[in-house]
Protein backbone atom coordinates (compact mmCIF):
# COMPACT_ATOMS: atom_id res chain seq x y z
CA UNK A 1 0.00 0.00 0.00
CA UNK A 2 1.28 3.51 -0.14
CA UNK A 3 2.36 4.84 3.17
CA UNK A 4 2.31 8.35 4.07
CA UNK A 5 2.73 10.87 7.00
CA UNK A 6 0.16 13.86 8.02
CA UNK A 7 1.83 17.20 7.31
CA UNK A 8 2.58 19.47 10.61
CA UNK A 9 -0.79 20.96 11.42
CA UNK A 10 1.02 24.44 11.22
CA UNK A 11 2.26 23.71 7.48
CA UNK A 12 -1.44 23.14 6.73
CA UNK A 13 -2.80 26.25 8.35
CA UNK A 14 -0.19 28.32 6.23
CA UNK A 15 -1.57 27.13 3.41
CA UNK A 16 -5.09 27.44 4.22
CA UNK A 17 -4.54 31.04 6.34
CA UNK A 18 -6.43 33.45 3.95
CA UNK A 19 -9.67 31.32 3.32
CA UNK A 20 -12.77 31.23 5.48
CA UNK A 21 -14.47 28.33 4.45
CA UNK A 22 -12.79 24.50 3.62
CA UNK A 23 -13.43 21.60 3.16
CA UNK A 24 -11.07 18.55 4.22
CA UNK A 25 -11.25 15.72 1.53
CA UNK A 26 -10.19 11.83 2.92
CA UNK A 27 -9.53 9.02 1.06
CA UNK A 28 -10.92 5.36 2.19
CA UNK A 29 -7.77 3.69 0.32
CA UNK A 30 -4.04 3.22 1.47
CA UNK A 31 -4.09 6.59 3.25
CA UNK A 32 -6.89 4.96 5.65
CA UNK A 33 -5.27 1.72 6.34
CA UNK A 34 -2.21 3.34 7.58
CA UNK A 35 -4.04 5.84 9.68
CA UNK A 36 -3.59 9.19 8.11
CA UNK A 37 -6.42 9.94 5.75
CA UNK A 38 -9.57 8.39 6.45
CA UNK A 39 -12.82 9.35 8.28
CA UNK A 40 -11.60 9.52 11.54
CA UNK A 41 -8.41 11.27 10.74
CA UNK A 42 -10.69 14.17 8.65
CA UNK A 43 -12.81 14.52 11.73
CA UNK A 44 -9.48 15.09 13.95
CA UNK A 45 -7.73 17.16 11.59
CA UNK A 46 -10.77 19.26 10.73
CA UNK A 47 -11.31 20.19 14.49
CA UNK A 48 -7.76 21.11 15.21
CA UNK A 49 -7.96 23.60 11.66
CA UNK A 50 -11.31 25.20 13.98
CA UNK A 51 -9.75 24.86 16.92
CA UNK A 52 -6.11 26.55 16.09
CA UNK A 53 -8.20 29.71 13.88
CA UNK A 54 -10.29 30.01 16.85
CA UNK A 55 -7.60 30.37 19.51
CA UNK A 56 -5.69 32.92 17.06
CA UNK A 57 -9.43 34.93 16.18
CA UNK A 58 -9.63 33.47 12.78
CA UNK A 59 -12.41 31.60 12.80
CA UNK A 60 -13.23 29.12 9.72
CA UNK A 61 -15.89 27.18 8.58
CA UNK A 62 -14.39 23.44 7.70
CA UNK A 63 -16.35 20.55 6.58
CA UNK A 64 -15.74 17.26 5.95
CA UNK A 65 -15.89 14.03 2.98
CA UNK A 66 -14.58 10.88 2.56
CA UNK A 67 -14.68 9.57 -0.60
CA UNK A 68 -13.86 5.95 -1.57
CA UNK A 69 -10.76 7.04 -3.19
CA UNK A 70 -9.46 9.87 -4.81
CA UNK A 71 -7.32 7.87 -7.42
CA UNK A 72 -10.76 7.09 -8.75
CA UNK A 73 -12.54 9.74 -11.50
CA UNK A 74 -16.09 8.23 -10.86
CA UNK A 75 -15.69 9.02 -6.42
CA UNK A 76 -13.87 12.83 -7.51
CA UNK A 77 -16.98 13.35 -9.28
CA UNK A 78 -19.08 13.28 -6.45
CA UNK A 79 -17.50 16.46 -4.86
CA UNK A 80 -19.30 17.96 -8.40
CA UNK A 81 -22.55 19.74 -6.48
CA UNK A 82 -20.25 21.01 -3.47
CA UNK A 83 -16.77 22.80 -4.96
CA UNK A 84 -17.84 25.67 -6.11
CA UNK A 85 -19.05 25.97 -2.12
CA UNK A 86 -15.87 26.21 -0.95
CA UNK A 87 -13.14 28.68 -0.95
CA UNK A 88 -10.03 25.40 -0.66
CA UNK A 89 -10.17 21.68 -0.42
CA UNK A 90 -7.65 20.00 1.70
CA UNK A 91 -6.85 16.63 -0.08
CA UNK A 92 -5.72 13.95 2.98
CA UNK A 93 -4.84 11.45 0.21
CA UNK A 94 -1.49 10.00 -1.41
CA UNK A 95 0.20 12.65 -3.59
CA UNK A 96 -2.82 11.30 -6.52
CA UNK A 97 -5.63 13.04 -4.50
CA UNK A 98 -4.79 16.47 -4.64
CA UNK A 99 -3.84 16.22 -8.22
CA UNK A 100 -6.94 14.09 -9.29
CA UNK A 101 -8.89 16.70 -7.58
CA UNK A 102 -6.86 20.17 -9.17
CA UNK A 103 -7.62 18.03 -12.44
CA UNK A 104 -11.18 17.48 -12.28
CA UNK A 105 -11.96 20.88 -10.38
CA UNK A 106 -9.22 23.19 -11.88
CA UNK A 107 -10.60 26.59 -10.65
CA UNK A 108 -10.53 25.51 -7.09
CA UNK A 109 -7.81 25.75 -4.76
CA UNK A 110 -6.47 22.45 -3.60
CA UNK A 111 -4.03 21.32 -1.15
CA UNK A 112 -1.88 18.67 -0.01
CA UNK A 113 -2.10 17.34 3.67
CA UNK A 114 -0.14 13.94 3.22
CA UNK A 115 3.19 13.59 2.75
CA UNK A 116 3.47 10.36 0.72
CA UNK A 117 6.36 8.18 1.91
CA UNK A 118 6.47 5.03 0.15
CA UNK A 119 4.69 1.65 -1.09
CA UNK A 120 5.42 -0.97 1.79
CA UNK A 121 3.66 -2.84 4.11
CA UNK A 122 2.86 -3.16 8.05
CA UNK A 123 6.03 -4.90 10.16
CA UNK A 124 3.60 -3.84 13.30
CA UNK A 125 0.92 -1.85 14.67
CA UNK A 126 1.70 1.94 13.47
CA UNK A 127 5.05 0.40 11.86
CA UNK A 128 5.02 0.38 7.79
CA UNK A 129 8.42 -0.30 5.56
CA UNK A 130 8.96 0.36 2.63
CA UNK A 131 9.48 -2.58 0.20
CA UNK A 132 8.66 -1.39 -3.36
CA UNK A 133 9.51 1.81 -5.57
CA UNK A 134 8.05 1.01 -8.51
CA UNK A 135 10.54 0.40 -11.22
CA UNK A 136 8.08 -1.35 -13.86
CA UNK A 137 10.18 -4.78 -13.69
CA UNK A 138 9.59 -6.82 -10.88
CA UNK A 139 12.99 -9.15 -9.83
CA UNK A 140 12.24 -10.04 -6.49
CA UNK A 141 12.40 -14.04 -7.46
CA UNK A 142 16.14 -13.25 -8.40
CA UNK A 143 16.75 -12.54 -4.90
CA UNK A 144 14.62 -14.82 -2.48
CA UNK A 145 11.38 -12.65 -2.35
CA UNK A 146 13.85 -9.71 -1.15
CA UNK A 147 14.13 -6.49 -2.99
CA UNK A 148 17.34 -4.55 -3.39
CA UNK A 149 16.28 -1.79 -5.30
CA UNK A 150 13.74 -0.27 -3.04
CA UNK A 151 16.00 -2.15 0.17
CA UNK A 152 19.29 -1.75 -0.52
CA UNK A 153 20.47 1.83 0.06
CA UNK A 154 22.58 1.83 -3.11
CA UNK A 155 19.90 0.00 -4.85
CA UNK A 156 22.78 -2.89 -6.04
CA UNK A 157 22.29 -6.04 -8.04
CA UNK A 158 25.16 -7.85 -8.01
CA UNK A 159 25.52 -8.41 -4.35
CA UNK A 160 26.65 -6.22 -0.92
CA UNK A 161 28.93 -3.32 -1.58
CA UNK A 162 31.20 -4.17 1.55
CA UNK A 163 29.84 -1.32 3.93
CA UNK A 164 27.47 -3.48 6.00
CA UNK A 165 28.45 -5.39 9.45
CA UNK A 166 26.48 -7.72 11.33
CA UNK A 167 23.88 -7.67 9.10
CA UNK A 168 23.14 -4.24 9.32
CA UNK A 169 23.72 -1.53 6.58
CA UNK A 170 26.49 0.61 7.05
CA UNK A 171 23.84 4.10 7.01
CA UNK A 172 22.56 2.88 10.44
CA UNK A 173 22.43 0.13 12.45
CA UNK A 174 18.85 -0.09 12.47
CA UNK A 175 18.88 -0.89 8.75
CA UNK A 176 19.18 -4.53 7.88
CA UNK A 177 21.33 -5.08 4.77
CA UNK A 178 18.89 -6.41 2.29
CA UNK A 179 22.35 -8.50 0.92
CA UNK A 180 22.51 -9.42 4.35
CA UNK A 181 18.81 -11.27 4.01
CA UNK A 182 18.81 -12.66 0.48
CA UNK A 183 22.12 -14.73 1.67
CA UNK A 184 20.18 -15.97 4.69
CA UNK A 185 17.26 -16.91 2.70
CA UNK A 186 18.84 -18.57 -0.58
CA UNK A 187 21.82 -20.43 1.75
CA UNK A 188 18.66 -21.85 3.93
CA UNK A 189 16.80 -22.79 0.66
CA UNK A 190 19.55 -24.06 -0.70
CA UNK A 191 20.00 -22.26 -3.60
CA UNK A 192 23.35 -20.25 -3.30
CA UNK A 193 24.30 -20.92 -6.99
CA UNK A 194 21.45 -18.34 -8.13
CA UNK A 195 23.87 -15.58 -6.99
CA UNK A 196 26.76 -17.05 -9.86
CA UNK A 197 24.35 -16.32 -12.49
CA UNK A 198 24.87 -12.22 -13.72
CA UNK A 199 21.75 -10.58 -13.37
CA UNK A 200 21.61 -8.47 -16.69
CA UNK A 201 21.83 -4.50 -16.83
CA UNK A 202 18.60 -3.37 -15.39
CA UNK A 203 16.37 -1.52 -18.20
CA UNK A 204 15.35 1.51 -16.43
CA UNK A 205 12.97 2.83 -19.28
CA UNK A 206 10.39 0.61 -17.33
CA UNK A 207 10.91 3.29 -13.91
CA UNK A 208 10.32 7.11 -13.78
CA UNK A 209 13.22 7.99 -15.92
CA UNK A 210 10.67 7.83 -19.04
CA UNK A 211 8.47 10.54 -17.81
CA UNK A 212 5.05 9.37 -16.06
CA UNK A 213 4.12 5.98 -16.63
CA UNK A 214 0.78 5.08 -17.68
CA UNK A 215 -0.71 1.03 -17.75
CA UNK A 216 -3.52 0.80 -20.03
CA UNK A 217 -5.99 -2.75 -20.49
CA UNK A 218 -7.55 -2.75 -23.62
CA UNK A 219 -9.73 -5.17 -22.03
CA UNK A 220 -11.06 -2.95 -19.65
CA UNK A 221 -11.96 0.10 -21.32
CA UNK A 222 -15.14 1.00 -22.39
Amino acid sequence: MIVGERKPLGDILDMIKDYKKVLVVGCKGCVTVCNVGGEKEVGILASSIRISRKKDGNEITVDERTLERQCDPEYVDQLKDIVSDYDAMVSIACGVGPQFLAERYPDAAVYPGINTQFMGGALEHGVWAERCQGCGACLVHNFGGHCPIARCSKSLLHGPCGGSSGGKCEISKDVDCVWHLIVEKLAKQGKMDSLRKLVPTKNWSTSRDGGPRKVVREDLKL
